[in-house]
């Protein structure tokens, strides 16, 4: 009987969600929707001194907003519960011990100065089979100093027994058969001195209690792959091994190294799904979301980072992706982050999307910025005007908001050096004929007619005619924006603006 899909997300709270964890949460999710599997949300929580308040709801909201909605979490348990590490501690002790018993982990009494002063020894010190015999463990102690130590209380972890001369293979279903050199692999700590697991066996011992089938994870996450097949074999559950999936980087836009927060801060875009202050230093970390990126756009560019589908498509809603997902359509390669291709996503997006779509995201950004907005029906025409205009939602800021106040600065250098008496003659007939109903093809055609009577050609007339409608050199059809505006409001806009110009 085929396995039943089950995966996971499985981030640590420590703070804002890269881009990076968004794209390996949606590739478990499409994975799991393609297979009509399910798609977990487990809180990795067992670092406390890494632990921020507040990360593990910004976490959810971000796969939320993404359109990601866990079918087992915190938020939401299962058959499968707890969901948080944290409150699994007392599930770990069992495999460490009998890790021990097996002769697969070892006692390690070393205190935090004794390995300082071994790393001042021996250069890039690590705690494996060349230096363990010279430590203070249950490998180099006698059993009855061992019991002892561990009758006192003496703190200490359970580290992983890496085996000599092993070579540890699997199957990657991106990068095929791989293989790890035991050798070149050091001992990791399984427990600490807090009694907490760490990733290593907490990620095993939760991934089999989880019934995981398939583990999708960042390319960084290889080199602790020979371990965590060890323990899985240590414990007895290969035959219930999940498949192994390790996702390619998302590298700097000049592809030289994995992109970090740091990179986006140097070159002036974000990283984050959301926004994120972080509660110690309330210092702000923009997001997608909110420098005014739809979610669907977003979902789609990230998809795109790794992923094709063969074809020269590039525009895919969530349905489409899970329809055409497959793991060997996944690239080993690392895949560059280019923000301008993103905002051309989030462009195209707007383009095609409904105006009663855009509707409440446009709301939402007009509140945060109190731009003053008229009723829905109103603002529906506006949106269909000028979203072909619009890469961000926040554009919709600019582009919009003259439609609903008049513009209080003029763009006068535009203006005053060609601005005459005849002009100002022009534009007062001009006004005195628009009527309330006027459509933009009757506006048009009356304005190339009293510009003909004046002497002048219509693209003499229609920059100052733009300017005094929004101020500037922007903006959709000119006499589409008089019509939005309606004939009262354009007549009073002529009139203001021709008494600023005449100044």
């Amino acid at each position: 009987m085929e396995k039943k899909v089950r995966v996971r997300f499985a981030p640590s709270p420590t703070g804002g969600l890269h881009l990076g964890g968004v794209r390996t949460a949606l590739f478990n999710y499409l994975f799991a929707k393609k297979h009509g599997g399910t798609f977990v949300l487990r809180v990795e929580d067992t670092d406390q001194t890494r632990f921020v308040a507040g990360a593990e709801e910004y976490i959810v909201s971000c796969l939320e907003w993404c359109g990601m909605t866990p079918d087992e979490s915190p938020q939401k348990e299962g058959a499968f519960g707890p969901y948080r590490q944290s409150e699994r501690k007392a599930t770990y002790r069992q495999y460490a011990d009998q890790l021990i018993a097996d002769g697969h982990a070892y006692y390690a009494f070393d205190t935090p100065e004794e390995l300082d002063a071994k790393r001042k020894e021996i250069p890039n010190f690590t705690y494996g089979q060349a230096t363990r015999g010279q430590m203070r463990n249950s490998l180099t102690l006698d059993e009855s100093a061992v019991r002892q130590l561990l009758a006192a209380g003496t703190p200490y972890v359970i580290r992983i027994k890496m085996p000599e001369d092993e070579l540890v293979s699997f199957t990657d279903l991106i990068r095929g058969h791989v293989s790890f050199e035991t050798n070149l692999v050091d001992d990791k700590v399984l427990l600490k001195a807090d009694g907490m697991p760490t990733y290593h066996l907490a990620v095993v011992a939760d991934d089999r209690a989880m019934e995981i089938s398939h583990i999708f994870r960042g390319e960084e996450w290889l080199p602790s792959a020979p371990i965590h097949i060890l323990l899985w074999r240590y414990l007895g559950w290969a035959d219930e091994m999940p498949a192994w999936v390790h996702l390619p980087l998302i590298l700097k836009p000049d592809g030289n190294g994995k992109l970090s927060k740091r990179d986006g801060d140097r070159l002036g875009f974000p990283v984050y799904a959301q926004n994120w202050t972080d509660p110690k230093t309330g210092d702000l970390t923009k997001g997608f979301r909110e420098l005014g990126f739809m979610p669907e756009a977003f979902v789609n560019l990230l998809a795109m980072l790794g992923w094709n589908d063969g074809t020269d498509q590039e525009l895919f809603s969530m349905e489409e992706l899970i329809a055409k997902f497959s793991v060997d359509r996944i690239s080993k390669a690392g895949a560059k982050f280019d923000f301008e291709k993103a905002k051309w996503y989030n462009h195209e997006w707007i383009k095609n999307a409904d105006a009663a779509v855009l509707l409440p995201l446009v709301k939402e950004v007009f509140s945060e910025h109190r731009v003053v907005e008229g009723n829905d029906a109103d603002l529906l025409k506006i949106i269909d005007l000028i979203k072909d205009r619009c890469n961000l939602l926040t554009d919709f800021v600019q582009q919009a908001a003259y439609f609903f106040s008049a513009p209080a600065i003029y763009d006068l250098d535009s203006v005053k050096p060609k601005w005459s008496s005849e002009k100002v003659a022009f534009f007062t007939a001009y006004g005195s004929a628009i009527h309330e109903d006027a459509t933009s093809v009757e506006l048009e055609e009356k304005f190339k007619e009293l510009a003909a009577a004046n002497g002048f050609k219509p693209g003499e007339l229609m920059l100052p005619f733009r300017i005094m409608l929004v101020g500037g050199k922007f903006g959709p059809a000119v006499f589409d924006i008089a019509v939005a505006l309606g004939g009262q409001e354009t007549i009073h806009r002529i009139n203001k603006a021709v008494l600023a110009f005449s100044k």
